[in-house]
């Protein structure tokens, strides 16, 4: 809803002195893997939070004491708060509604005061990082604040010996892998979309690594976050092994935003393998045939023990099924357990030190309706097979790829068809993605798609997930609709 030009510039003017008041000592020096940043020092990440129960919800999150504040926050100078805090412009939007404001705080502290000024004017806020997946989810319901993490950026602490970094919200996922390649580690997380570790965090992001090395909520053992009222809470520690209690960080992780703000993220590392190789295998057969041969070949791989790091099948628009293995570690191993694997997927498998062109990336394009299929493994050729049917009854190109070995699948349908027919699509893959055990999710769809489809679909939990939002955010302005059930 529009605002009178006095409101507007009187809510401007308070975010940036919400900024502006935050003082003390500066935040400790990082490492920049994306360009000029400001990172928070050790303070930021080192409060623990106290051990609690599964039902202690409210009491996994304190406010921070004066040790907290005085590492959190740095002194603010007038040139950086009039950048810190801008009206919004035309590109910034999320979801297709448009932001009124669009905030870039450069520590937690700043973050926390941006926050309380925005709960103390009744703003809603929607939090961004690299604007690679504002697409995804529900638009919206209002958005008067976006408040962006690329000013959040940098490796805070990388200890090599623990295989942990501390790494900034805002930092790419690509910066930060270049940083921890020189102590030969790396963070065991794909992104197919290029964006940031908070992003990901965000979404419990993850490519095709993820059958050796988890996904984001796997790899993250501790998180600073700030709450909708601006207090700074801290869990989990800078230890593979944590204390017992209420997780805070699986908590938030795959919330889309909806309980808090992630500015600083603790990961457990791996150490980058010596060697890798891809094991190719095409099938051409049509249909539910190929399908079936996809699901013996997967089966025959997983009884194997051949201890793939990934295990990923494309099924493009065009017809036919490529199953690829990609095995890693020494350079004997590797060799020996490639050539087990080309034998048993039989005739026509080749390998590679090269990946396909389609391996890790979602197979739809901007503007595209995109869906997220999960089922058990012994309902991956089901999926398949569905989707193709559904492609060849309503004369729709449909393209599926994802991880095999997990049970996790994508389908893209074109931005072209016809609105009912992608509404009609998504049923009936959702009613099969139900009869695999797993869901459907859309992520990503035009304006028409969503106005005719539940994003989500039936999700169970759904009461106990509004209790845990109320503890969170009572009033419901962060990220308001974005997320299952309108939260």
């Amino acid at each position: 809803m529009p605002q009178p030009a006095d409101t507007t510039t009187a809510q401007l003017d308070a975010l940036r002195a919400a900024i502006a008041e935050t003082s003390g000592a500066a935040d400790s020096e990082a490492v920049d893997v994306a360009g000029p940043t400001e990172l928070a020092g050790p303070a930021d990440v080192a409060g623990p939070v106290r051990p609690t129960g599964p039902t202690d919800v409210a009491g996994s999150v304190r406010p921070t004491g004066p040790t907290d504040v005085a590492g959190s926050v740095r002194l603010a100078g007038p040139a950086d708060v009039a950048g810190s805090v801008r009206l919004a412009g035309p590109a910034d939007v999320v979801g297709g509604v448009p932001a009124r404001f669009v905030g870039a705080p450069a520590s937690t502290g700043q973050a926390a005061a941006l926050l309380r000024a925005a709960a103390e004017l009744g703003l809603s806020v929607v939090f961004q990082g690299g604007g690679s997946r504002s697409d995804w989810g529900n638009p919206p319901r209002t958005l008067d604040l976006i408040v962006q993490t690329r000013r959040l950026a940098g490796v805070v602490e990388h200890a090599a010996g623990d295989l942990i970094v501390v790494v900034r919200a805002g930092t790419p996922i690509a910066g930060l892998q270049r940083r921890l390649a020189p102590a030969g580690q790396q963070l065991g997380l794909d992104d197919p979309l290029g964006g940031t570790v908070g992003g990901a965090v965000a979404v419990n992001g993850s490519g095709p690594r993820r059958m050796l090395y988890g996904t984001a909520r796997d790899l993250l053992i501790g998180v600073t976050m700030v709450r909708a009222d601006g207090v700074v809470a801290h869990a989990g520690g800078k230890v593979v092994k944590n204390v017992a209690g209420y997780d805070l960080g699986k908590l938030v992780t795959g919330a889309y935003g909806t309980l808090g703000l992630v500015t600083e993220c603790v990961f457990r590392l791996h150490p980058v393998p010596a060697a890798r190789a891809y094991v190719r295998c095409r099938t051409v057969d049509p249909g539910s045939g190929g399908a079936q041969r996809v699901g013996r070949l997967l089966a025959t791989v997983l009884r194997a023990q051949l201890v793939p790091t990934a295990l990923e099948v494309d099924a493009p628009p065009g017809g036919g099924h490529e199953t690829v293995l990609l095995l890693e570690g020494t350079p004997a191993g590797v060799a020996g357990r490639a050539a087990a694997a080309a034998r048993l997927l039989g005739a026509g498998a080749v390998c590679t030190g090269a990946a396909p062109p389609w391996w890790g990336r979602y197979p739809w394009l901007p503007g595209d309706t995109g869906l997220k299929l999960t089922g058990v493994l012994s309902g991956v050729p089901d999926l398949l097979a569905a989707a193709r049917a559904a492609a060849d009854r309503h004369e729709m190109p449909i393209g599926v790829r994802g991880s095999a070995g997990t049970g996790v699948l994508y389908a893209g349908l074109p931005a072209a068809a016809r609105p009912d027919r992608v509404a009609r699509v998504v049923e009936e893959l959702r009613g099969a993605a139900t009869e695999a055990g797993g869901h459907a999710v859309v992520l990503t769809a035009p304006g028409p798609v969503r106005d005719r489809v539940d994003l989500w679909g039936p999700v169970e939990g759904l009461e106990l997930m509004r209790r845990v939002k109320a503890q969170f955010d009572p009033d419901g302005r962060l990220a308001p609709g974005r997320f299952v059930g309108g939260i």
